[in-house]
């Protein structure tokens, strides 16, 4: 009669389990243990003369064959019944193992748990033994009574007793209750608090549980320990950086003054300093991460991204040609920039190229649009429509957006009807898509088309309630055309209520102040939005709002100075030839 192992079997599961193999690596993710469910056996069963069952009774050889036989049928609960009654009679260990897999496949845990205490009681010495009992009791939920074995295991094997303690939380990562799998590693622990592994183990597992100053408090006690210890620095910092980025920044820097070798600290020092807008001081970080990686991509990206923040174009675009080299298994993100950067520079042709390589994800929509708007600026409009029609789009929320981007190339080709007459086709099959009323009341306006826009924008309002543009769109559409100001300055500012620092919004409000005749507030709020981004449009309101009020010198340098930078803005152009003569 042959061994019946199981491919992925309980056996396999109760390894995953063994504190040997789960030594500690550094700030990595933990690994997942292995699934709860277990294949069902699919090899043979053990051989008779393996347990010694030749000289025993024909009864237990025959429940051997029963339970082999039953498991192979898969009626497991035959199976591990017979296992553990035979078990039980032979007290074999080669038996008493068999039981504890077979009880485990049947989610038997009461059998499985008794068999392996059993055999635990028969060879106390034995590290499987002792392996499958912690596994069973970890999957049976038994945490009250664990801690005593889990203190023999660890103390049976000295010279891995660090790694051993690192690896405890891991044992426990699929048990939702965190306060008890805490206090659990906090007892086991307690004999070990002379290591720095047995407190970091602790601030791991309070952290867990949500026992923020318990974690601090241990975490430090391993580093009074272990002081150039940099994974319990690490573990400091993501403590502290919830409540305190300030004093996460300042401890990332003392240890670095004492350990500047410390480089996974470093890398999360530079992402900490880039959050808290400290531009200058992680660019120093990252310029000595990439001296020692160069060729980390963990190092090479987020150097890009903050050369990007800088406005280093050149350092920015080395930095992601430099990526697109490396063993990264998505460059997507690299090639979306590089086009960025390429189109910026009018390099149209690499802009092309670098967009067609970003791949399935989150650039992909954005990077197909891209590309047709190129195509359009080229004097090729069917090449760009095209582009767009032919774009993989995944879900109806992209569909839209790609339709969406198909308008605004006929509308900036001075094709607006044709533009409004694409979303009105979208629009008889999907009357209340959000997007396309939106899209379709802001092209309405353009042909001067009021009843539509107002009937698109009420009915969105109806729809989306909290959609603060849909409020802005048509209180600014009453104030661009002078008409229903009290209305209108009402809709801007429940927009306003509803994004209070959005620029566009602002501006609007300013606007209608200025028709409503308040130049005093106009202008404040003018001001306001044009400091948050000097949007073309957003300097002419301010320059015909500083004519008014009589500063022709200020509204000549605002408008000129914006038109420098949108030469081909035609709401500007207008602006400048009316009030900066």
């Amino acid at each position: 009669m042959t061994h019946i192992r199981p491919t992925l079997s309980f056996a396999a599961l109760i390894l995953a389990f063994s504190l040997s193999a789960l030594a500690a690596d550094g700030m990595t993710v933990a690994r997942k243990p292995a699934a709860r469910e277990v294949k069902r056996p699919d090899a043979a069963a053990p051989r008779a003369g393996d347990a010694n069952y030749a000289d025993q009774p024909g009864q237990l050889v025959y429940q051997v064959l029963l339970a082999e036989i039953a498991l192979q049928r898969g009626d497991v609960q035959l199976a591990s019944s017979a296992y553990a009654d035979l078990a039980l009679r032979t007290r074999d260990p080669k038996v008493l193992e068999r039981t504890v897999e077979v009880a485990g496949y049947a989610r038997r845990f009461d059998l499985a748990l008794e068999a392996a205490r059993l055999w635990v009681d028969v060879e106390p010495e034995s590290k499987r033994a002792q392996q499958l009992l912690v596994s069973v009791m970890i999957l049976s939920n038994q945490l009250d009574e664990l801690a005593p074995t889990l203190v023999r295991m660890l103390e049976s094997d000295r010279n891995a007793l660090a790694e051993n303690l690192l690896g405890l939380n891991r044992m426990f990562a699929r048990n939702p209750d965190r306060v008890a799998v805490f206090r659990l590693i906090d007892k086991v622990c307690q004999p070990f608090f002379g290591i720095a592994e047995a407190h970091y183990s602790v601030a791991m597992a309070a952290s867990s549980a949500g026992l923020r100053e318990r974690a601090l408090t241990e975490i430090r006690r391993a580093l009074e320990l272990r002081p150039d210890w940099e994974m319990a620095a690490l573990l400091e910092v993501q403590l502290l950086l919830r409540e305190s980025p300030s004093e996460a920044i300042s401890l990332m820097q003392g240890f670095l003054e004492r350990n500047p070798k410390a480089r996974d600290l470093e890398l999360v020092l530079a992402r900490v300093l880039i959050g808290e807008r400290q531009y200058g001081e992680a660019r120093r970080h990252f310029d000595q991460l990439l001296k020692d990686f160069p060729d980390s991509p963990e190092v090479v990206y987020p150097a890009a991204m903050l050369a990007l923040q800088q406005n280093d174009r050149a350092f920015a675009e080395a930095q992601l040609k430099h990526l697109l080299t490396l063993n990264v298994p998505d460059k997507s993100l690299a090639y979306y920039y590089l086009g960025q950067l390429a189109e910026d520079a009018k390099r149209n042709d690499e802009a092309l190229a670098y967009y067609a390589n970003v791949g399935a994800g989150e650039q992909h929509l954005a990077a197909q649009i891209r590309r047709a708007h190129l195509f359009a600026a080229q004097g090729q409009l069917d090449a760009a429509r095209s582009q767009l029609q032919q774009a993989r789009s995944a879900t109806p929320a992209e569909r839209v957006q790609l339709l969406i981007a198909e308008a605004a190339l006929l509308r900036d080709a001075k094709q607006t009807q044709a533009a409004l007459d694409l979303l009105e086709q979208a629009l008889a099959k999907e009357p209340e898509q959000p997007d396309l009323l939106y899209e379709s009341a802001l092209l309405a306006e353009k042909l001067g088309r009021m009843e539509l826009l107002e009937s698109r924008l009420r009915k969105l309002i109806e729809l989306r309630p909290d959609s603060a543009q849909a409020y802005n769109a048509l209180g600014y559409s009453y104030a661009d055309r002078n008409l229903r100001l009290p209305e209108a300055r009402e809709l801007i500012e429940k927009a306003l209520t509803l994004s209070p620092d959005d620029t566009f919004i602002i501006d609007s409000l300013g606007w209608v102040l200025y028709r409503q005749g308040d130049l005093a507030g106009a202008l404040s709020q003018l001001e306001r939005a044009y400091a948050q981004r000097d949007d073309p449009e957003i300097a002419a309101h301010l320059g015909e709002v500083l004519s008014a009020l009589g500063r022709g010198d200020d509204a000549r340098r605002v408008l000129l100075e914006a038109q420098k930078k949108y030469p081909d803005n035609e709401t500007l152009a207008d602006a400048v030839k009316k009030f900066a003569r």
